[in-house]
């Protein structure tokens, strides 16, 4: 990492642990709730994949501005969301959102499962989807241009990584304030040692982890 690379203090009340699950998440529900959704106070928002590393970010970040937040997850997560701040929890394997007569001005899917069209009739007038993941990435590219075009709601497939270097400096050093503030806090499921990096990523893979996953480097 250069000295001038994407670099902030530590809060000194942060683990390393809590550092290392903290940036990605976070950083990237930043950039989609704020620059490409525009968030605005008393809006409504769904987060879809709620429990995971971007969407326990959303979550908390959507209500430190103000917004009117729904979380959508597994049964085993419902308690884990509401205690994150959403104001609603929704159950996917009970209830499908996009068929609850319910409209939102803000849609994150952060976890690829859902679309702009299936979620369309949920989005309010100038409503916005976006997606963190797509298994389909290029075909969402194109309906996105498309449906864009031809209504008032917006959907869009938006990556973070390509920002300057210092515009997330910013943002990161900003969230680091959130956290000392208690407004912000990363979700850890588990911590592995390096030596089980195999059956950290096995973990992983079956996509039903909360929040964050840890590899921990013991000083020897």
């Amino acid at each position: 990492m250069p000295e001038d690379g994407l670099v902030a203090i530590k809060p000194a009340n942060m683990t390393y642990e809590e550092a290392a699950a903290f940036q990605q998440g976070a950083l990237t529900a930043m950039v989609f709730l704020r620059d490409k959704a525009n968030i605005q106070r008393g809006q409504k928002v769904l987060i879809n994949g709620a429990s995971g590393a971007v969407g326990t970010a959303a979550v908390q970040l959507a209500k430190n501005f103000g917004a009117e937040v729904t979380g959508v997850c597994s049964t085993t997560n419902l308690e884990l969301v509401k205690s994150l701040g959403a104001d609603k929890v929704i159950n996917y394997t009970k209830e499908d959102f996009t068929k609850n007569n319910q409209t939102y001005n803000i849609i994150i899917d952060t976890v690829g499962k859902t679309s702009f069209s299936r979620c369309k009739k949920s989005l309010k007038q100038n409503g916005t989807f976006l997606q963190a993941a797509s298994k389909s990435l290029i075909l969402q590219a194109f309906q996105t241009l498309w449906t864009s075009k031809i209504g008032s709601k917006k959907g869009m497939i938006a990556t973070t990584g390509l920002r300057p270097i210092s515009e997330k400096i910013k943002d990161l050093i900003f969230l680091t304030e959130l956290y000392e503030a208690g407004k912000l806090k990363p979700v850890i499921d588990k911590s592995y040692p390096l030596e089980q990096i195999v059956e950290a990523h096995s973990y992983v893979d079956k996509g039903h982890k909360k929040g964050n996953v840890v590899i921990t480097i013991e000083d020897k």
